[in-house]
């Protein structure tokens, strides 16, 4: 778009009455959430936007991919970002640019003339759909890192690591245990090691559904990792099936403690460590 054009010198000119039709606009949508944002926030966003609009088409480009455009798309990132946070929907955050372009129709068609006015129509619609589409590129980005974050939160929480005694530390696995989570695993319980001193780290596997090659060599490096530090691991949870799975795969828990249950587990970890545990009647005869 040409630097003096008509949407320019309307930006420039008309912008306290653009700001006020496109409000009314946005207010008058049965779409608005009104139940996620308030009329004064509202309010502020738009002239930001338009502010920001201005200055972008004062350039002379309407190439919104170019440098000229960046405070604009830093602007409705971080909106949509926000917006993703505060629970609205993609379709939400596009139709806020592109409700812009009945007000901006209106005035164009007010002061241009008419054999200009299908171009500068067409060049706000091109403008105004690329940054409606900008929007929704990063909604979408914001809302896969939530469910990033979300999911890495939820690995961790599904895989504490508890001191069992001193010198003793346990991780109880449930669910699948694939390449991301056997990654926190293996952080949560080395970091665990070192705070505790321990010498002895229980993988107890009685939640994890199926041992399969790939599973066996996440343990086997989990192992691996806690040797390094000083602790020998302890295998607790083989249940028959898993046992003759294992064989059929062909692997080696070379050097591994492995025992059916947990407080077998126990049992082996306390006696490694010097501890003795007998029934209190026994004690007491």
């Amino acid at each position: 778009m040409p630097e003096g054009s008509p949407l320019q010198t309307l930006l420039e000119q008309q912008q306290a009455r653009l700001l006020d039709d496109w409000m009314r606009e946005q207010l008058a949508s049965p779409n608005l959430r009104r139940d996620l944002i308030g009329d004064h926030e509202l309010r502020q966003q738009s002239a930001e936007f338009l502010g920001a609009l201005r200055d972008a088409m004062a350039s002379g480009s309407h190439s919104v991919d170019g440098p000229a455009w960046q405070p604009v798309r830093d602007l409705l990132g971080s909106f949509s970002r926000t917006r993703a946070l505060q629970g609205f929907r993609p379709s939400d955050t596009a139709r806020f640019v592109f409700s812009l372009k009945q007000p901006l129709f209106t005035l164009l068609r007010e002061t241009v003339p008419a054999e200009r006015l299908g171009e500068e129509t067409w060049e706000v619609s091109t403008v105004l759909d690329q940054l409606g589409l900008f929007t929704t590129e990063v909604f979408q980005k914001s809302r896969e890192e939530v469910i990033a974050r979300q999911q890495q939160e939820l690995m961790e929480l599904s895989t504490p690591v508890v001191k069992i005694w001193e010198g003793i530390v346990a991780v109880p696995l449930i669910g699948t245990l694939d390449s991301a989570r056997t990654q926190v695993v293996m952080e949560n319980l080395l970091s665990r090691i070192v705070e505790n001193g321990a010498s002895v780290a229980i993988i107890d596997i009685t939640g994890v559904p199926t041992v399969d090659t790939l599973v066996a060599q996440h343990l086997i490096k989990t192992v691996a990792a806690a040797r390094l530090m000083g602790a020998e691991c302890i295998i607790s949870g083989i249940r028959p099936q898993i046992a003759q799975t294992i064989v059929h795969l062909g692997v080696v828990l070379e050097n591994v403690t492995t025992k059916a249950s947990l407080a077998d587990a126990i049992m082996v970890a306390l006696r490694s460590t010097g501890y003795t545990v007998a029934r209190l009647s026994a004690v007491r005869s």
